[in-house]
C-alpha cells in the first residue's frame, strides 16, 4: 500500500470525512490510525492491500469494512481484465477464493460475510450463463459499486427513522442529549453513519442539545474519530472518558444512548465495541433508553443468540502501548493482557433496533421479532 496525503490517481477527495474514495479502477482509504492530526490516504491496489487495511484498522466500522473489502477486489479485477485467460468458471473460482480470504480479516463484523455472500450469488449467476471470464469480472465490479451507493442511502434512512422515532418516544423533552460509543459515522461507513447518523439527523432537526462521545479505549475511536466528526459538523459535543458514563447518566444529562453494531443475533443480542455492554447496564439502571442503530446487513439470522457470536481478540500492544498500541509502552513489563475487541449486549437491555427500513421494537412478551421484521422489509425500498 502506498501512502498519499493527496490523491495521485484522479480520485477527488471532497472532504476529510470521506473514508472511502473510489472510482472504477482506483481505491483510496483514509488511514484512520493517523486521525485527527494527519489526513493520509492509502492506495489500495488489490485484495491483499484491502485485507491488510482492514486488519490493521486503517479502515474500521462494520459497513465500511464490507465496502472496502468488496472494492479492493474490484480494483484488482479491473487491473487484470485483459490479462486473465481462463473460463467463466475459472473467474468465479478466482473471485470466490479472494472473497474468502477477505472475510478472514475481521470475523466479528457480519456485514463483511453478508456482502461476500451476496457477491458470490452475483458471481455464480453470471458464471452460469457467461461465455467469457471478462463478463464475470464486470458483473462483480458493478455489484461492488452498487454496494457503495446503497450504503450511503441506507445510512441516511437510518438517521431519518431514528430521529423521528426517538423524538416520538421522548416527546416530553424539548432538547435531547445523546450518548454514543466508538465511531459510527462517515468514517465507519460509506458516508453519513448509523448511530452518528441519527445524531446528525437530530441536530439537523434542531432538537439536539448535546452529543456525548466516549473516548472508547483502547483504540480511542471516540476521541480520535467521533469527536473529529462532531467538531467538523459543528455539532455541540463533549468527550468523556469511558468510565464517566454512569455518572453522566446519574446527573440526568443523557436522554438516550445510541450505539452501532457489528453483528445482531436473531433474538436481538448485539455485538459491538467493547464497553457497549457496560453502557447498556448503566442505561437500564438509570431508566434511560438504549438503542442500536445498524443496517439490516448487520443482522445475522443464522445465530439464535449472542452466545454464538465470535468475539475477536486484539493485540496486547493496544493496551501495553499508548495511542492504542502505536506509541510508547505505558504498562508494566510482564503483565498479561486480555483485549477483546467487542462485547455482547443482551437483547433485554436494548430498547429498539434502528434500521434503514424502520425501528424494530419489542412485542408484548418483551422480545424482538427480528426475523418477521426482516422478511417484511425484504423488497421494500429504502425510505
Amino acid at each position: 500500500m502506498a501512502t498519499n496525503s493527496n490523491s495521485s490517481t484522479g480520485i477527488e477527495v471532497h472532504n476529510t470525512l470521506q473514508s472511502i474514495c473510489y472510482k472504477r479502477g482506483f481505491l483510496q482509504l483514509l488511514d484512520q490510525r493517523k486521525l485527527p492530526l494527519e489526513t493520509v490516504y492509502l492506495d489500495i491496489r488489490d485484495a491483499s492491500d484491502g485485507w491488510s487495511a482492514i486488519r490493521e484498522m486503517v479502515v474500521r466500522g462494520a459497513p465500511a469494512i464490507a465496502i472496502a473489502a468488496a472494492l479492493s477486489l474490484a480494483v484488482e479485477v479491473f487491473a487484470n481484465l485483459d490479462h486473465f485467460n481462463g473460463t467463466s468458471e475459472d473467474a468465479a473460482s478466482f473471485l470466490f477464493k479472494k472473497l474468502e480470504y477477505l472475510v478472514s480479516s475481521r470475523p466479528t463484523a457480519v456485514n463483511l460475510s453478508d456482502a461476500v455472500t451476496k457477491l458470490k450469488e452475483v458471481i455464480s449467476k453470471t458464471a452460469a450463463t457467461a461465455s467469457e471470464s471478462k463478463d464475470v469480472f464486470q458483473a462483480y465490479i458493478e455489484a461492488a459499486e452498487i454496494m457503495l451507493e446503497d450504503d450511503v442511502a441506507s445510512n441516511k434512512a437510518i438517521g431519518s427513522h431514528g430521529a423521528t422515532f426517538i423524538q416520538n418516544q421522548l416527546k416530553n423533552s424539548d432538547w435531547l442529549s445523546i450518548l454514543t460509543h466508538c465511531n459510527t459515522g462517515s468514517l465507519a461507513t460509506a458516508g453519513y453513519g448509523t448511530a452518528l447518523g441519527v445524531i446528525r439527523a437530530l441536530h439537523t432537526e434542531g432538537v439536539l442539545e448535546r452529543a456525548y462521545c466516549t473516548e472508547t479505549r483502547p483504540f480511542n475511536q471516540g476521541s480520535r474519530l467521533t469527536a473529529f466528526e462532531l467538531v467538523h459538523d459543528k455539532i455541540p459535543a463533549t468527550l468523556i472518558v469511558d468510565s464517566a458514563a454512569a455518572t453522566l447518566m446519574k446527573d440526568g444529562r443523557v436522554s438516550a444512548v445510541i450505539v452501532g453494531a457489528d453483528r445482531v443475533a436473531a433474538n436481538g443480542d448485539t455485538a459491538n465495541k467493547i464497553g457497549t455492554y457496560s453502557l447498556a447496564l448503566c442505561a437500564m439502571h438509570h431508566n434511560i433508553p438504549f438503542y442500536v442503530a445498524a443496517p439490516l446487513t448487520s443482522i445475522d439470522l443464522s445465530l439464535s443468540s449472542g452466545k454464538q457470536i465470535i468475539i475477536e481478540e486484539r493485540s496486547p500492544k493496544e493496551l501495553l502501548n499508548s495511542r492504542g498500541g502505536l506509541g510508547e509502552q505505558v504498562a508494566a513489563p510482564g503483565i498479561s493482557v486480555w483485549n477483546p475487541a467487542f462485547d455482547v449486549t443482551p437483547a433485554k437491555l436494548i430498547s429498539g433496533i434502528i434500521t434503514e427500513k424502520g425501528v424494530i421494537t419489542k412485542i408484548k412478551n418483551d422480545d424482538f421479532e427480528i426475523e418477521n421484521f426482516v422478511k417484511g422489509a425484504a423488497g421494500q425500498s429504502v425510505a
